[in-house]
């Protein structure tokens, strides 16, 4: 079996990583010019898009150059939905391009949630910033509803000088949000298999800096059984809406006991890295499972479990791992070019109990956090 991915970053190495042992071959799929695919170097073929397809042909020529993938699959939903869009008619699309299409726009995504019952903080499209402090008062966020992860292209309005601000940028297709003053982040992941199974991994609790996520940890404390059930009850909406096949991530703030659903990423997740050490079967080769139609694995949680995200920092000597790592915990780098703000690596940590896990995690999250 074949399987193509649009992306050539950390999650698509990671899902090949996971399904080479399975016997799977992947093709990656680079959708810009400038992207570094040292990520994936030797985990299998690089088709330059622009070489194999433009907008408005037909994919033949591409889907060959991917070697005839029995399914596509994305690392990201900030891409061309052309492309997917051209590869349907040639192999499965999943997850498919309806679910794409509603993640990669943020007021499209408002309205899934809407239509499903499922809530998240009250917004206005393309309104002025001016007229929504009118609605919605301040403070507010203001967000891009495409090319926006990371931090980047959203705006905190705190003050009627940020509206005014915010009003003479000009800016088409946004919203903006009530500010929701949350207790905490929390996300679930999810997958979904081919004959419409459904498996959960544990609630985590996640810590952002500049809206770049920096830490978790599962599973996430004090999470009552009603939470759990009421996150799980939405994925599944969700899920079973776009006939939805592969890992899905749900990203939440919690308010008096009730989720507020922050966005939605039809992918692997940043915040599931840590199933990698800390459950039976990892998000990655769930994802991999729901594409080639294997049965999903266990999501079994092994422990505690815990993440960093390593940004922006140079290849870490291995004296300075030898004083960071722990017998119970790994490091998994990228292979990308260190810059400012890029995610080179993470580290997961697995511990008996919380407390152990905040031990074996202090050094290091010094340095990091």
């Amino acid at each position: 079996m074949r399987i193509a991915i649009v992306g050539c970053g950390q999650l698509s190495r990671m899902m090949a990583l996971a399904g080479i042992p399975f016997g799977i071959e992947f093709s990656f799929i680079n959708d810009s010019d400038n992207d570094d695919t040292r990520c994936v170097d030797g985990l299998g073929s690089v088709v330059k898009l622009s070489d194999y397809w433009q907008v408005g042909q037909d994919a033949q020529a591409l889907f060959d150059a991917l070697g005839k993938p029995d399914t596509v699959s994305v690392e990201k939903e900030q891409l061309d939905i052309q492309i997917l869009q051209a590869l349907a008619p040639y192999t499965r699309v999943n997850p498919c391009v309806d679910a794409v299409l509603a993640c990669q726009h943020r007021n499209k995504e408002k309205s899934l949630l809407a239509r499903l019952g499922i809530p998240s903080s009250p917004s206005l499209y393309c309104v002025s910033a001016k007229e929504a402090m009118d609605k919605l008062k301040l403070p507010m966020v203001a967000k891009s509803c495409s090319d926006g992860y990371d931090g980047k292209n959203q705006w905190v309005l705190k003050t009627p000088a940020d509206v005014e601000h915010f009003d003479s940028l000009n800016m088409q297709d946004y919203i903006i949000e009530a500010w929701i003053k949350f207790e905490r982040e929390v996300s679930i992941v999810s997958a979904r298999g081919l004959n419409g199974a459904i498996v959960h991994y544990d609630i985590t609790e996640n810590e952002h800096q500049n809206g770049i996520l920096k830490k978790s940890i599962a599973p996430a404390a004090n999470v009552s059984a009603a939470l759990t059930k009421k996150a799980q009850s939405y994925m599944e909406s969700l899920l079973t809406e776009l006939d939805y096949v592969g890992v899905m991530a749900m990203e939440c703030f919690v308010l008096n006991d009730e989720l507020i659903i922050n966005e939605l990423a039809p992918r692997v997740h940043n915040s599931g890295h840590w199933t990698q050490i800390g459950s039976v079967t990892c998000q990655f080769e769930n994802h991999v499972r729901a594409l080639a139609g294997i049965e999903l694995g266990s999501t079994q949680i092994l422990g505690s479990v815990g993440m960093l995200n390593l940004i922006g920092t140079d290849i870490p000597s291995v004296n300075e791992m030898s004083q960071a790592l722990c017998g119970n915990s790994k490091l998994y780098w990228y292979n990308k070019v260190p810059r400012p703000g890029r995610k080179l690596g993470h580290i997961n940590f697995l511990a008996a109990d919380a407390e152990t896990l905040s031990q074996a995690m202090q050094p290091l999250a010094k340095v990091v956090l």
